[in-house]
């Protein structure tokens, strides 16, 4: 991944904890849960810039540039863009430069002078990928989240009854609640894809 020259004009903080930094000074941001993460890191390869893991919340973001018009085109189940509004500050917590796995929050690839931003055009073909494989197709149409009861345009699937060796009912949760569904199963869509993906935001 080539230089980015505004690396030179910020650095990770060197504090003993997590710092709130502005969304839209330096980069915007772009997160996704952990399990679509691992895969789209993957998938991705050395074409990764510098990725900061949450397991507190389980997620993991990306650093990418400032009004990226491919990233602000596109709409995916669970995956968020963090870029500065016109009425509000969006802030994200960074992690201290020396802090790995050891931390909740942590530098999951560490940004240097050639891992800074990721490039938004194979960041969004990873990550639809990943979320095809580890959720599955997306649905059509708005389905229901089993905690909140409301319908939701971004339904991931946290479990599937087999019936007949074939997908019988699939439960949906919308993004925020996802994490919380407790499956009933031993096998789920979830977890399947969580053992087979291992890894995790931070706002």
């Amino acid at each position: 991944m080539p230089t980015n020259p505004q690396v030179l004009l910020w650095t990770p903080p060197n504090t003993e904890d997590v710092e709130l930094l502005p969304v839209g000074k330096w980069w915007d941001a772009i997160s996704a849960p952990t399990a679509v993460a691992d895969r789209a890191l993957e998938l991705l390869g050395d074409r990764s810039g510098a990725v900061i893991q949450d397991d507190t919340y389980g997620k993991a973001y990306w650093l990418i540039g400032i009004d990226t018009s491919t990233a602000s085109s596109w709409r995916m189940r669970g995956v968020r863009i963090l870029t500065e509004l016109a009425d509000e500050g969006t802030l994200l917590g960074l992690p201290p430069a020396a802090w790995g796995p050891e931390h909740q929050t942590y530098w999951r690839i560490p940004l240097g002078p050639n891992r800074y931003l990721t490039d938004t055009h194979h960041l969004v073909l990873a990550l639809r990928q990943a979320l095809d494989e580890v959720f599955g197709p997306e649905p059509d149409g708005r389905q229901l989240c089993y905690h909140c009861h409301l319908p939701t345009d971004e339904p991931i699937p946290v479990e599937a009854e087999d019936s007949r060796n074939a997908v019988g009912k699939v439960t949906y949760a919308c993004p925020p609640h996802a994490p919380l569904y407790k499956a009933r199963r031993p096998r789920t869509l979830a977890s399947a894809a969580a053992a087979e993906h291992e890894g995790r935001r931070h706002r």
